[in-house]
C-alpha cells in the first residue's frame, strides 16, 4: 500500500478515541503511546457542538500524520463538512454505521485516494454485508462497534458469546476481502484491568489484531496484548529454521500453511510504529 497513513492504519494496534470538542485532550491522547488518535466527531459530541469539533480537529498538527477521524454519518447535516475536512488534510477515515458498499465507493471516490478509509460496522445489515464492506477499494481494515450493535441486538456489549458470530464475520471477511485483520471494539469498564485483558484475549483468538480504546490507560494493555508473545517468536523461529520442507517440529506436523504462519507471526513483530510524541 503506497499511502503511508494507509499503513499506520493496517499497522496499529492500538486506536484511542478523543471527543472533538475537546481539544486540550488532544496532544494527552497522542502521547499515551497509542499508535492512532481517533478525534470523534460522531457520538461524543452534542449537536451544537459539531462545528466548533470539526475546527479544532482541523488546527491540530498531527491531524495528517497521526490521526483518524471518526466523520458523522453520511445523511446527517454535518456529514459534508467532516468529509471535505479530512479530504483537505488527507487523513484517514473512520466511516461509522458502514453497511452500504455503494455509499462507502461514494466515499472513496470522493476522497480520491486521499483518506485511507476504515469503516466501523456496528450494524446487523453491516455484519450480514460485512464481505461487500470490506472489499470497496480504499478500504484499508474495518473496526467492530460492539456496543451499537449490542444495542441492536438486545444484548450486553461485553457479552463474547452474544457477539462471537459478528466478530468472526468480520474476521472472515476481511481475509476473503484481502486486507488486514479487523480493530476490535471499545471495552466500556475503563477501570477494569480484568474486563480490558478478558477483552483482548477473546479479540486476538478469534483473530483480530487491534483494539478501539476509550481511555490512556487502556492502551499499554491492548498494544502487548495483541503483540506476538515471547512463546509466539520462539515457536516462529524454530519453524522457520527448519527450512522450507514437510517435517516435524516439536512433536507437530510443519508444512507450508505452518511456514506461512509462522512467517506472519514474525512480521507482525517488526512492524514500525513510530514512537509517541
Amino acid at each position: 500500500m503506497s499511502h503511508p497513513d494507509g499503513d499506520r492504519v493496517t499497522a496499529a494496534r492500538t486506536l484511542l478515541f478523543v471527543p472533538g470538542n475537546r481539544p486540550d485532550r488532544f496532544d494527552k491522547a497522542a502521547s499515551s503511546g497509542t499508535d492512532l488518535v481517533v478525534i470523534d466527531l460522531e457520538d461524543a459530541v452534542a449537536p451544537d457542538d459539531k462545528d466548533s469539533a470539526r475546527g479544532n480537529a482541523s488546527t491540530w498538527p498531527a491531524l495528517g500524520t497521526r490521526a483518524v477521524v471518526r466523520i458523522n454519518p453520511p445523511g446527517t447535516p454535518w456529514f459534508e463538512a467532516d468529509l471535505a475536512q479530512a479530504a483537505a488534510h488527507g487523513c484517514p477515515v473512520m466511516v461509522p454505521k458502514a453497511e452500504d458498499a455503494y455509499v462507502l465507493a461514494e466515499i472513496a471516490g470522493r476522497v480520491a485516494g486521499r483518506c485511507p478509509l476504515i469503516p466501523l460496522v456496528e450494524t446487523a445489515l453491516g455484519i450480514e454485508r460485512a464481505h461487500e464492506v470490506c472489499s470497496v477499494p480504499g478500504v484499508v481494515r474495518v473496526a467492530f462497534g460492539n456496543v451499537d450493535l449490542a444495542v441492536q441486538l438486545g444484548v450486553a456489549p461485553d457479552d463474547h458469546v452474544a457477539l462471537t458470530h459478528a466478530r468472526s464475520r468480520l474476521v472472515l471477511a476481511s481475509a476473503a476481502a484481502g486486507i488486514r485483520p479487523p480493530v476490535d471494539g471499545v471495552t466500556t469498564a475503563v477501570r477494569d484491568a480484568g474486563a480490558l485483558d478478558a477483552d483482548i484475549a477473546h479479540a486476538r483468538r478469534l483473530g483480530f489484531t487491534g483494539k478501539l480504546c476509550i481511555h490512556p490507560a487502556q492502551v499499554r494493555p491492548a498494544a502487548d496484548g495483541f503483540a506476538p508473545t515471547a512463546d509466539e517468536l520462539r515457536w516462529a523461529r524454530s519453524v522457520l529454521g527448519v527450512g522450507d520442507s514437510v517435517t516435524v517440529v516439536g512433536g507437530q506436523m510443519v508444512d507450508r500453511p505452518v511456514f506461512e504462519r509462522a512467517r506472519g507471526v514474525l512480521a507482525r513483530a517488526e512492524e514500525v510504529r513510530e514512537p509517541a510524541e
